[in-house]
């Protein structure tokens, strides 16, 4: 399903949009954090509160395979990606609002991602190799600080491999629906209907979540289709970085096929919701606030 030469791309493109995603982070985004904690608490919550209970109870009452709830557990406890950036930025959202809480949740993931997934699975009566879990985000971590680093040393040189890193995000999801999809029709016409139904559930509850979650905390309407996207838009590709370097053999091929069918379909979610959103703004012209929330 998903072969060497695909397993060692992904490992390379990982890399580059970590390293992109770093040269995003500066000193003065840690510290908009601390000085807006409502804002870093309204992003957590939605990122690693709502989501990773959305994928346990989709895995706990769809009639899935062991390896499909493990995907669809370690899929929904991922951290926003770049990708949900460009989508908030065609959607006229709150990009400044969107960039913050992908950086929030992607250095909070590290801590909490292992965790979350543990603890989950533990629920469903599932083991997974956290130590591998672990060790993986710890080297995907490196990237990352290299990023930071670049973007200290010279900020023109950050910018680019920001913008590479976000193209590379995009190019991902092409490349699965270009390589992947052809190469693994069969496969997409025997998947049972709940595992579909588990995917693209996953990304809609997430998109309905983070919106009626700002909602009922009165935030600005921007605000509350930003939060939307961000916690819709999960990263896909590092899960499946993921799964390829914690797991082997068959049960890897098929624990795998989660983050891609996802990947696959949340764009095309995605694409939708942000011409919706885009239309509604473009009609009512709203102004965004001063602060982030």
């Amino acid at each position: 399903m998903v072969g060497a030469f695909e397993q060692t791309l992904l490992a390379i493109m990982m890399a580059f949009i970590m390293l992109g995603m770093g040269a995003a982070l500066t000193p003065q985004d840690f510290k908009s954090s601390l000085r807006r904690p409502f804002g870093l608490f309204v992003g957590l919550i939605s990122q690693y509160g709502f989501l990773p209970l959305i994928g346990f109870t989709l895995a706990l009452l769809l009639p899935l395979s062991p390896e499909v709830k493990i995907g669809l557990i370690i899929m929904s406890c991922m951290p926003g990606g770049t990708t949900s950036n460009i989508f908030t930025y065609f959607a006229k959202g709150n990009l400044a609002l969107s960039m913050l809480m992908t950086v929030n949740s992607t250095v909070f993931g590290v801590v909490l991602i292992p965790l979350l997934i543990v603890l989950y699975a533990a629920g469903l009566g599932i083991t997974v190799p956290a130590d591998n879990i672990v060790r993986t985000l710890i080297v995907l971590l490196v990237p990352v600080l290299i990023g930071m680093a670049l973007r200290r040393w010279n900020a023109n040189v950050g910018a680019i491999v920001e913008l590479a890193g976000g193209a590379l995000g995009i190019f991902f999801i092409l490349f699965i629906m270009v390589s992947w999809v052809p190469r693994n029709w069969q496969f997409l016409v025997t998947t049972s209907p709940a595992v579909y139904a588990a995917v693209i559930g996953l990304g809609l509850l997430g998109f309905l979540a983070g919106y009626v979650f700002s909602a009922l905390l009165k935030l600005h309407p921007i605000n509350s289709q930003t939060i939307s996207m961000e916690i819709g838009i999960q990263n896909g590709p590092l899960a499946m970085a993921i799964v390829l370097f914690s797991f082997a053999g068959i049960q890897q091929q098929q624990i795998v096929a989660v983050p891609a069918l996802y990947s696959l379909f949340i764009v095309i979610n995605a694409t939708l919701l942000t011409l919706w959103y885009r239309r509604i703004n473009d009609r009512s012209q709203q102004k965004l606030p001063d602060s982030f929330l």
